[in-house]
């Protein structure tokens, strides 16, 4: 089958969010009782999984809602300063222009979200957005969006910067294409082993177009 639809993480893969999620992550530190982190530290903490970075900072479970309910807050307040990684927006004008449909697929807020795609204009480009709030069953939310858009598997693309979603793609069967300029580092993305890892945005589009050719053909990036 030809691919459909593409759908892509938000924080680190679309917006650049690194500098914004560093501070709010040490702003929130003492509310929260776990330790601020400096960039040495932050490049450690990368190469672990959610889970290990969890179990590292010894943040009680139950206090993970409320870390990301306050997260989410506090980056709605630097919505207004976020911008695209990159030429990414070329890159999502043009996957558009070739029609597929495209959707974000975030454990970010909705409202955070559409924010971001208003101030850079960006939301005449995405078809939906589907927010959900669990940090470590992504793939459930990927499903829901195979079931509403009545989507096969072998019909999606997901695109992503963490190891999480490479695990997520993996659970419901689809192709990743994982990006290295978010938040995990490429060695620790390879282990994990995604369809494609790319390092500057117009590199999906090779990677889409060996996926299907027949709209790529001949290619121009």
């Amino acid at each position: 089958m030809a691919i459909k639809a593409v759908l892509f993480d938000f924080d680190g893969t679309i917006a650049d969010t690194h500098d914004a999620f560093f501070a709010i992550v040490n702003r929130l530190a003492d509310e929260f009782g776990y330790p601020a982190v400096d960039k040495t530290e932050l490049a450690r903490l990368k190469k672990l999984s959610s889970a290990e970075i969890i179990k590292y900072s010894q943040i009680s479970p139950f206090k993970i809602p409320f870390i990301l309910k306050r997260f989410k807050k506090e980056l709605g307040k630097e919505i207004k300063d976020l911008k695209p990684y990159g030429d990414i927006k070329e890159v999502l004008t043009l996957l558009n222009q070739k029609g597929y449909v495209l959707g974000i697929v975030t454990s970010n807020s909705k409202d955070n979200v559409l924010s971001f795609l208003h101030n850079n204009g960006l939301e005449d480009i995405f078809a939906f957005v589907k927010a959900g709030t669990t940090l470590f069953g992504k793939n459930r939310i990927i499903n829901r969006v195979l079931k509403e858009h009545k989507f096969g598997t072998d019909e999606v693309i997901y695109v992503g910067d963490e190891t999480r979603d490479i695990s997520a793609a993996k659970k419901s069967q689809l192709t990743m294409v994982s990006v290295a300029w978010g938040f995990s580092p490429p060695a620790i993305l390879q282990e994990y082993e995604p369809d494609f890892l790319v390092h500057q945005p117009k590199e999906l589009l090779t990677a889409i177009a060996s996926l299907d050719n027949h709209r790529w053909y001949p290619l121009k990036s």
